[in-house]
């Protein structure tokens, strides 16, 4: 999978250096692995009305594809405004040294693509579910495609900052 473009994000008036300056930019191997190691996330939705909603969930980075899964009930806010309006926001829970994907989330119904995120669940969260615990028919599975992706390091604040922007994906 190619990696994302990195950049210094446009933060005015915070003094933010160079992107040679402080610890420069971060790899984006950096935000992988919180990525990969955050137990929870904070997922932002956008109700029909354009407020936003956010709510605490369990999730998954998928490194292979570049995607971090979800689920949910397909009649809880989160599902329901994912499949009105894509637009979200993830966030990891440290927000000491955090890591924010703005992208376009998906509900996924395929059978391969659901036996793969129990997989990754299982995995990661040291249970054992089988298939139907994600029936499509009353359960949503997530699939958010990273658009940008921003971190920073607390200690460096002004020298880390971060922006990783993906290029349009199928």
């Amino acid at each position: 999978m190619d990696q994302p473009r990195s950049s210094r994000p446009f933060m005015p008036g915070y003094g933010i250096l160079g992107p040679e300056e402080g610890s420069g930019l971060l790899p984006w191997a950096w935000a992988e692995e919180r990525l990969t190691a955050s137990r929870n996330y904070w997922v932002v939705t956008v109700w029909p009305d354009g407020h936003p909603h956010a709510m605490p969930v369990w999730g998954m980075w998928d490194s292979e594809n570049q995607w971090l899964w979800f689920t949910s009930s397909l009649q809880s806010r989160k599902a329901r405004n994912v499949a009105a309006n894509p637009r979200c926001v993830i966030t990891t829970e440290d927000a000491m040294d955090p890591v924010v994907v703005e992208g376009t989330g998906e509900i996924v119904k395929d059978s391969e693509w659901i036996s793969r995120v129990i997989g990754l669940m299982n995995a990661k969260y040291s249970t054992s579910y089988s298939i139907q615990f994600l029936d499509p028919t009353a359960q949503a599975t997530v699939r958010v495609r990273p658009h940008r992706v921003f971190g920073l390091l607390q200690k460096d604040f002004s020298g880390s900052p971060t922006c990783w922007a993906f290029e349009e994906r199928e």
